[in-house]
C-alpha cells in the first residue's frame, strides 16, 4: 500500500518566476522524501539533461532554478552554470546544495522576463516549470532566445495540460491554492508555437510522467515511462521541448 504522503494530495514544488508562492525549499525537501517525488523528479531530470546534450565546458543558465537540483546536476557534468530565481530562500538552498556537493555554480536573484545577460552570451538555457506561472510566456521565451548564442540550445520543461495531475491542480486552484490558481498548463503544440515565435528551431518534444500521482504506481510504471515519452506527449504530466537558436549557424 502506498504511503499517505505518496498519494494524490501531494503537490510537487513549482518554480514560480512571476510571484513568490508559499512553496519553499522545505517543500522540495519534503517532496523528495516520498516515493512519488523520488521517481518523478528522477524521470524529469533525466529527460531535461538528455535534451540539454553534452554540457561540459558550456555556459548554462537555469532560469528559475529553485533549490538548485538541476543546476548542480549540470555542474557535476562540467558545465559553467548560473542559476537565477525570484525567491531568495531558494537561492540560499541552491548555494548550500552546491557547496555541500563541492560544485562550482553561481546563483543570483533574477526573473526570466528580464535576464541579466548580454545578447548571444550563453550556450544552453533551461527553464523547468516556470512558464506556467509567467504572465507573458512568449516574452519570456524571446528573452531566453535573446541570450542564446547562434547554435545555442533552449530546453523547456512544463506541466502538461492533459493529465490527471493537471486536473487535480486545477481543482486545487479553484479551491484557492495560491500556487495553482493562475497556473497555465500547456500542450506540446503550444510549447512548439512559443519557441517558433521566438525564432527558435524545435528539434524534439517529449513527455514524461504518465502515471497518476500515487507513489506505488509511479514505482511500478516508471520503467515504461521513457518508452511512452518517445511515442507521444499526450497524457504526460510533464512535457519537455528542445530547440536551437540556429540563425544560419551550425548547432552545438
Amino acid at each position: 500500500m502506498a504511503n499517505a504522503a505518496d498519494r494524490i494530495d501531494v503537490d510537487p514544488p513549482a518554480n514560480d518566476a512571476d510571484a513568490l508562492t508559499p512553496i519553499g525549499p522545505d517543500a522540495y525537501a519534503s517532496w523528495r522524501t516520498t516515493t512519488l517525488g523520488v521517481v518523478t523528479e528522477a524521470l524529469e531530470q533525466r529527460l531535461i539533461l538528455n535534451l540539454m546534450g553534452g554540457v561540459s565546458g558550456r555556459r548554462v543558465l537555469d532560469a528559475g532554478c529553485g533549490d538548485g537540483a538541476l543546476a548542480c546536476a549540470a555542474a557535476s557534468q562540467g558545465a559553467e552554470v548560473t542559476g537565477i530565481d525570484a525567491d531568495p530562500a531558494m537561492l540560499v538552498a541552491a548555494r548550500s546544495r552546491a557547496a555541500k556537493a563541492g560544485l562550482r555554480a553561481t546563483f543570483s536573484e533574477g526573473r526570466i522576463e528580464h535576464l541579466p545577460f548580454p545578447d548571444a552570451s550563453l550556450d544552453v538555457v533551461v527553464a523547468v516549470t516556470v512558464l506556467c506561472f509567467v504572465a507573458d510566456a512568449a516574452g519570456a521565451v524571446r528573452e531566453m532566445a535573446r541570450v542564446l548564442r547562434p547554435g545555442g540550445r533552449l530546453v523547456i520543461g512544463e506541466l502538461g495540460r492533459w493529465s490527471l495531475w493537471a486536473a487535480l491542480r486545477r481543482v486545487r486552484g479553484w479551491l484557492g491554492s495560491p500556487t495553482w490558481k493562475s497556473a497555465r498548463f500547456r500542450t506540446g503544440k503550444e510549447l512548439r508555437a512559443l519557441a517558433g515565435q521566438a525564432g527558435l528551431s524545435v528539434t524534439e518534444i517529449r513527455g514524461a510522467v504518465y502515471y497518476p500521482p500515487i507513489g506505488v504506481l509511479a514505482r511500478a510504471l516508471a520503467p515504461v515511462d521513457p518508452w511512452l515519452g518517445n511515442l507521444t506527449s499526450f497524457g504526460a504530466a510533464f512535457i519537455a521541448l528542445g530547440a536551437t537558436a540556429s540563425r544560419g549557424n551550425r548547432e552545438i
